[in-house]
């Protein structure tokens, strides 16, 4: 897409630095220069006010990318972009059938009810859960890492979803200023939503997080 709108050597492209490394090396693929943009710590897509902060005369254009069932604020992107001629490009998430993502909103409000300890994410308008993200604090007491190691060894599959920033990957390391970014990246932790899950597993889940919950900072 990008090379088809003409985008190429010299111009730049706003990205998130949160989450998988495609989009910057599709970037640069063409002769781009990715530039680095904060997330939003609700949806943890692209920050608007980020993305205008990062705009200069040479920026061609946005790829906003939808995470984990949340979408990106595209109709402020969109303003954005005609405000200063650039192009928005979306990278969306695979869908899912619509009686899966019914039993994934079920498995959340479940967690949503139950769990202790950790902050939930945002209920936001059309969110799907491709993942549970929730936040673990780690204030000095057991961190994000602990506690997933410790949630594994209860037989719960859990997962980090962005163990390291783009911004931080030798290939396009940058000396910029992503604070979201980099808390979303020490703190998110993927817990399970799968529509196969039964009551049980969901028990299971709820049991082994809430047993370290008085280990971590109050539920938010």
């Amino acid at each position: 897409m990008l090379r088809a709108a003409g985008v190429g050597l010299g111009d730049e492209v706003v990205v998130p630095a949160f989450g998988n490394v495609e989009v910057a090396e599709a970037v640069a693929k063409v002769g781009a220069l990715p530039v680095f943009a904060d997330i939003d710590p609700a949806t943890y897509c692209l920050d608007v006010a980020a993305v205008e902060a990062a705009v200069t005369p040479r920026t061609a254009a946005v790829v906003a990318v939808h995470r984990f069932g949340r979408l990106a604020d595209i109709p402020r992107l969109h303003a954005l972009g005609q405000r200063h001629g650039l192009l928005v490009l979306e990278q969306g998430e695979s869908e899912a059938p619509y009686d899966e993502i019914a039993q994934r909103r079920e498995r959340a409000a479940y967690l949503y009810a139950k769990l202790r300890g950790v902050r939930a994410p945002e209920d936001g308008d059309g969110h799907t859960y491709q993942q549970y993200v929730v936040r673990v604090p780690g204030n000095g007491r057991p961190d994000r890492d602990a506690f997933a190691r410790a949630v594994r060894a209860k037989g719960v599959e859990c997962r980090v979803p962005v163990k390291t920033p783009v911004h931080r990957l030798p290939e396009f390391r940058r000396c910029v200023s992503l604070p979201e970014t980099e808390r979303a990246s020490d703190e998110t932790l993927a817990l399970p939503v799968d529509a196969s899950l039964t009551k049980r597993d969901m028990q299971r889940i709820v049991s082994a997080c809430n047993a370290l919950g008085g280990l971590l900072q109050p539920a938010f």
